[in-house]
């Protein structure tokens, strides 16, 4: 079995190390990740620059880009082998509720999804027990051997932080949701310049049982299939009504 691993704390990053660690017990593993820390890069490819790639220890590559640039290179250029699975993280912090839409490390595990491989997400909602996170990942892998995933969707996994005989167990939820985040926070340079910094997340809004909130604040992991077609469906009808109203 092969994998590819990426990420976007960085090549660095204490997670994506103790996940290739986890990982490479059960399959060859090959990472392709960020250079430095490219979190909230969401889904963005470098279109207007080349991508600069380093080999900083066998089988470990370093990109000078997102973490999408990252995948989508690995699979169309770098590697000479088709991977089994496209493994994202281990993130340093939650990949919760609306907070999927600016993650780097789901954007990752997306790009392999669009490339046609299977893909996983997979996050430690702290930074201690990575070796946690990076055990239930071996786990996922060696059952889908066992039992491939049913469905045709990328799977977002956020592990609690703690040891591994801690977790009371799994659960399969669905996004929660935030309220609107915080202002902007607004300094000035050493030279007087105003400078802003985006705000801290807002306050969770729709975390109640059945959300991948809820599952880590009761010490589950939370398991949450991804879909990547943003298509309201229940709505084209509607829409289809409103259009028709308007003169053209």
């Amino acid at each position: 079995m092969r994998i590819l691993i990426s990420n976007d704390d960085g090549i660095f990053a204490d997670g994506i190390n103790a996940l290739a660690d986890a990982l490479s017990e059960i399959a060859d593993v090959v990472v392709v990740a960020p250079d430095r820390n490219r979190s909230g890069a969401s889904n963005s490819l470098t279109l207007e620059n080349p991508l600069r790639v380093r080999e900083v220890s066998p089988g470990r590559f370093a990109v000078q880009g997102t973490p999408t640039d990252c995948v989508h290179l690995a699979l169309n250029a770098l590697l000479d082998f088709r991977p089994d699975f496209v493994v994202s993280g281990i993130n340093h912090g939650a990949n919760q509720g609306d907070d999927v839409l600016y993650s780097g490390t789901v954007a990752a595990a997306t790009e392999g999804f669009f490339l046609g491989v299977p893909a996983i997400a997979i996050s430690l909602v702290g930074q201690t027990h990575f070796e946690t996170a990076a055990a239930v990942a071996r786990k996922v892998i060696q059952n889908s051997l066992l039992s491939p995933l049913p469905v045709n969707k990328i799977l977002n996994i956020n592990v609690p932080d703690v040891p591994e005989s801690e977790l009371a167990g799994w659960e399969v939820t669905r996004l929660g949701a935030r309220h609107r985040a915080e202002g902007m926070i607004k300094e000035r340079d050493p030279r007087g310049h105003p400078i802003y910094w985006i705000g801290p997340p807002g306050a969770r809004q729709d975390a109640g049982p059945g959300t991948d909130f809820f599952a880590v604040e009761q010490n589950r992991v939370s398991v949450t299939p991804l879909q990547v077609d943003l298509t309201a469906h229940d709505s084209l009808q509607a829409v289809d009504s409103w259009i028709n109203h308007i003169e053209k």
